[in-house]
């Protein structure tokens, strides 16, 4: 494999990584998806600078208008810092009339020559860092379509360099080409249309001010200046090449000039990547519409402002979603017979007597006895409804509730198709867990003592318990404290089916 497409395979793996390290840990913030690769295309005029250079600002008799066309491949890992991969292809020349240096036969003389070169073809190719310096210093509400970068970076540049100089007191014409047979190849060699380049490293700097023209195109200018590692660009060491010679030209001797560079001014035209490429508006943002180039926009801008209510929107939003108020019958129960007022079609049935689910009271013999008597069929159960009352902080059943637990049995018994429902109950004085634990112990309570007493099928009997979350009456009385600590039971059809199953409730 040639050593150029090395490089290049190189060069491709490094972007790959840097792109799976962005993606896994994104130096941004924000839930949103953003576009964050773009192609750069360049174009603009070249400028040498070192020991063949007459002129800075004009052109000379052998310094004519240079090139360079250049494209980079960039990545924007966050708002502010970005990479770069650049390539340039151009040329360079420059001229130096006087150039003066000491006679190789005779150091005391000196030879001068009118001496330019030209560098038709070169290839350089650097990694730059990108610092957005307006974001950086201005934030993200000043300028905010344009971008100032500064960018430095590191690489390789290829050249082929010819050089013709003239001998001033002889009149003699001298032309050298670097990397001939008799040249250094020391610094590695890259063949291409015959000629033979020589590689060295090179440092790019440079600031680019870039204007965002639409969400796909960007449109700026850019100045690069590029530190060369060498002396030799163009095929001079400054103060010690005599050029008929070739004194002090393929050696490592250090001359007196600085090391050479060039610069290039150009034109930039930046195409952004990715998927439904939108851009900002006025400095607003709009994360449905699709997707913003991190390159322009800040990722917390689009995150929507959360809403915070004065107190006036506080009451406002409250007294709008505030319940109608609860009608007080529906914690009352007058008659104390388990059925709130609100629903109870009989209000002052006698104490201790067993109810409908409408709170009318019900003869539990006579419907035994009709039951007995009548041979009525088994699925037609009647629904009833009767408390049972405990003391303070008990799970045992008094003797006035074991005579209506009896007829519970009777009638259970002879009905097969019924099933019966054990609700506890218990007032508010203690924490929401105990009381919760004291329903459960109350219905086990009535539970085995309807086993004991002789109930054929036990698992007929379902529990349900809810502490002192459902009461009947105030806690702020000795009587509605009494009235709370119940069990209910409901004798139901077996084939009553239940839809969903309140907390507590087992079979």
């Amino acid at each position: 494999m040639k050593k150029k497409n090395l490089y290049i395979a190189l060069v491709c793996l490094s972007l790959m990584s840097l792109d799976a390290l962005a993606q896994k840990n994104r130096t941004y913030d924000g839930p949103n998806k953003m576009n964050t690769w773009s192609i750069s295309g360049y174009g603009g005029i070249t400028k040498f600078f070192g020991d063949l250079k007459e002129y800075d600002f004009k052109r000379g008799d052998h310094e004519n208008l240079t090139g360079a066309w250049g494209l980079s491949i960039n990545k924007q890992l966050s708002p502010i810092f970005g990479v770069q991969l650049t390539g340039y292809n151009g040329w360079l020349q420059g001229s130096k009339k006087g150039v003066t240096v000491p006679n190789p036969s005779n150091p005391a003389l000196t030879n001068t020559y009118d001496a330019y070169f030209t560098s038709p073809s070169f290839v350089q190719v650097s990694l730059d860092g990108t610092v957005n310096l307006n974001r950086l210093l201005f934030g993200y509400k000043k300028l905010r379509r344009w971008k100032v970068d500064a960018h430095l970076g590191a690489g390789i540049m290829y050249y082929h360099t010819d050089v013709t100089a003239t001998n001033t007191a002889t009149g003699k014409v001298t032309k050298l080409s670097s990397n001939t047979d008799g040249s250094s190849k020391t610094a590695g060699t890259w063949d291409r249309n015959g000629s033979t380049y020589t590689r060295e490293w090179v440092m790019p700097a440079g600031l680019a001010v870039h204007y965002e023209l639409s969400p796909r195109f960007d449109l700026g200018l850019d100045y690069t200046y590029t530190y060369v590692n060498t002396e030799k660009l163009d095929l001079t060491v400054g103060n010690r090449t005599d050029y008929e010679t070739q004194t002090g030209l393929w050696t490592f001797q250090k001359g007196d000039s600085k090391n050479d560079r060039w610069g290039v001014l150009q034109i930039a035209l930046t195409y952004k990547l990715g998927k439904n490429a939108v851009m900002a508006k006025k400095g607003k943002y709009d994360a449905g519409s699709g997707r913003y180039h991190l390159r322009w926009a800040d990722p917390k801008a689009l995150i929507p402002v959360p809403y915070n209510p004065t107190m006036n929107d506080a009451d406002s939003i409250a007294k709008a979603n505030m319940p109608k108020p609860v009608d007080p019958r529906l914690y009352t129960d007058t008659d104390g017979d388990g059925v709130a007022d609100l629903f109870d079609k009989e209000p002052n049935t006698p104490a201790g007597s067993v109810v409908s689910g409408g709170g009318v009271a019900m003869d539990l013999d006579k419907i035994i006895r009709d039951a007995i008597k009548n041979n009525l069929p088994k699925d037609e159960c009647e629904a009833l409804f009767s408390n049972i009352e405990f003391d303070t902080d008990k799970a045992i059943i008094r003797d006035a509730s074991k005579e209506t637990m009896s007829k519970v049995i009777e009638l259970l018994n002879i009905r097969t198709n019924c099933r019966i429902v054990l609700v506890g109950h218990t007032d508010a004085r203690a924490s929401d867990s105990y009381n919760m634990a004291l329903a459960r112990r109350r219905v086990d309570a009535a539970k085995r003592f309807l086993v004991r007493q002789g109930l054929k099928d036990t698992s007929r009997i379902l529990i349900e318990y809810f502490g002192e979350y459902r009461p009947i009456a105030e806690n702020t009385t000795v009587e509605g404290l009494q009235s709370n600590r119940r069990v209910e039971i409901k004798i139901l059809p077996n084939n009553t089916l239940r839809s969903t199953y309140p907390a507590g409730f087992q079979k």
